[in-house]
């Protein structure tokens, strides 16, 4: 056991595409979100926002 394993290990800071995400995910309600990867670093982020409605058949329990 080394004698600075008891010292807590410094925090990396957050990736700018990580803070991206987050961003993105928190502010969905129904949607998705595309991470594009080339040569093992993250090139693009994608979110798609879907905007649902619900209709008289489905607010009243019968089958649509």
């Amino acid at each position: 056991m080394s004698p600075n394993s008891h010292e807590p290990a410094q925090a990396e800071p957050t990736p700018e595409w990580l803070e991206v995400v987050r961003r993105n995910v928190g502010s969905l309600r129904y949607g998705s979100i595309q991470i594009t990867v080339h040569d093992g670093r993250v090139t693009q982020i994608e979110s798609v926002e879907r905007t649902r409605f619900t209709t008289g058949r489905e607010e009243s329990g019968r089958p649509v």
